[in-house]
């Protein structure tokens, strides 16, 4: 089976969706099919060999910008576009993406799922063109819901025989985080165009739910894997770990009033990540923080680590939590933590319920108090013993979060679709 996954880069690493759509190709690779990754708006930035290096990036962000923006671009020849798409000019375009304005991105955001009122053909015609060289897909999966906008353009190009399936990965919290009126147009536009997707995807019974109640769409439940090699238990010492990006919304700030609350004599604080526009800021209030507790020299700071650094990270650590503070549709990194069996201490929301209750290897907290979720942590400082809970997220994601197993889902959806 031929099968193209358009993926929407970030720019940064430890992407969820992008390293879960790295991961998914390379799955249904060695399932036998013929499957693709294309990066749209930005390169990809994993902390692993990307499938497909070198594949160029459709619907560069600086192009889609400057063709919506101006009448210009529009008719420049594509030699000229392939200069705006230029791997290190994207890069840069990224580092600085907290510069474009909330309402800019909510006008891009609804043109994309609008596509046919769009001034992008263009940009439609070098990926079609792209997708047909080799012969067309049998499917095509768009990575997010904010793709759903060229459904039904891509099936009119490729031929009715087409199928395209669309994923969800947390669209919720970017939409609204919109300014008005694009955050209603946009939720408004991805509702109706979810309904030219053959199927749809979720990476969680709580993420399927919660986005039913919002756009009205069912949605078939496949949890994200991860790839295990390289992932092994290790020592623990005595670290409190934190890995995704280093921000507000992922809760490192409460972790950090955690620690301090806690202020356990052994405890250390590991924080890995990245950090994207505007966080540095943010990191050094923190920073400062620790350093007025008398905490600043048993806390690390691991920006940027590659897949391998980050499995030896993750190997060293007694205890695992992101404390998230929004409706996070899966986290990848909790997999990836229980992977190396860490025992691991989350919020009592979102999908963490789903996944820590179903291996059973850490605590659930209510979600936002600093001190249940000191008290978390120091139930597992305090009695080693239950650190041995963490083998058990290590069978699960032996039994049902690892790339094989995600593969294999949608390879059987996409089969029951071919078959409609």
């Amino acid at each position: 089976m031929k099968i193209t996954l358009l993926t929407a880069g970030t720019g940064s690493y430890y992407c969820g969706a992008c390293m879960r759509d790295n991961a998914l190709v390379k799955g249904l690779r060695s399932l036998g099919h013929d499957a693709h990754l294309v990066p749209m708006y930005l390169p990809l930035q994993l902390d692993e060999a990307r499938v497909d290096g070198q594949t160029p990036v459709f619907f560069g962000g600086l192009n889609v910008y400057l063709q919506q923006k101006f009448r210009l671009f529009r008719k420049l020849p594509r030699w000229v576009d392939r200069f705006f798409n230029a791997q290190g000019l994207l890069r840069a375009l990224a580092k600085r993406s907290h510069m474009t304005s909330a309402r800019e991105q909510g006008e891009m955001t609804y043109q994309m799922l609008c596509f046919e009122d769009s001034h992008l053909d263009k940009e439609l015609d070098k990926l079609v063109d792209w997708l047909e060289k080799d012969g067309a897909p049998e499917v095509v999966v768009l990575s997010n819901a904010l793709l759903v906008g060229l459904a039904k353009p891509l099936k009119a190009r490729l031929g009715s025989s087409v199928s395209v399936a669309c994923t969800f990965q947390g669209e919720d919290s970017f939409l609204d985080g919109l300014p008005e009126p694009w955050k209603s147009k946009a939720w408004s536009e991805m509702s109706a165009r979810l309904h030219d997707a053959d199927v749809v995807v979720s990476p969680s019974r709580f993420y399927s739910q919660l986005m039913k109640e919002r756009t009205g769409v069912d949605s078939v439940v496949i949890p994200n894997g991860v790839d295990l090699s390289g992932y092994r238990a290790g020592a623990a010492e005595g670290k409190i770990g934190y890995l995704a990006r280093m921000c507000h919304s992922k809760g490192l700030g409460l972790l950090v009033d955690a620690f301090i609350e806690m202020n356990h004599p052994s405890a250390h604080l590991a924080i890995a990540g990245t950090m994207g526009g505007g966080d540095d800021q943010y990191v050094e209030g923190l920073k400062n923080k620790l350093e007025q507790a008398g905490l600043g020299e048993r806390v690390q700071w691991l920006p940027d680590l590659d897949r391998e650094a980050k499995a030896q990270f993750l190997s060293e650590l007694a205890v695992f939590c992101v404390p998230v503070q929004y409706p996070e549709a899966f986290g990848l990194y909790l997999i990836e933590a229980m992977a190396c069996g860490v025992p691991v201490v989350m919020p009592n929301a979102s999908a963490f319920p789903e996944i820590v209750e179903g291996a059973g290897c850490g605590f659930l907290v209510e979600e936002g108090s600093v001190q249940a979720l000191a008290k978390g942590l120091e139930e597992l400082f305090d009695h080693p013993e239950r650190r041995a809970i963490g083998e058990k997220g290590r069978l699960a994601v032996e039994d049902r979060y690892h790339v094989g197993a995600m593969a294999k889902q949608f390879e059987m959806l996409f089969k029951e679709e071919g078959s409609k």
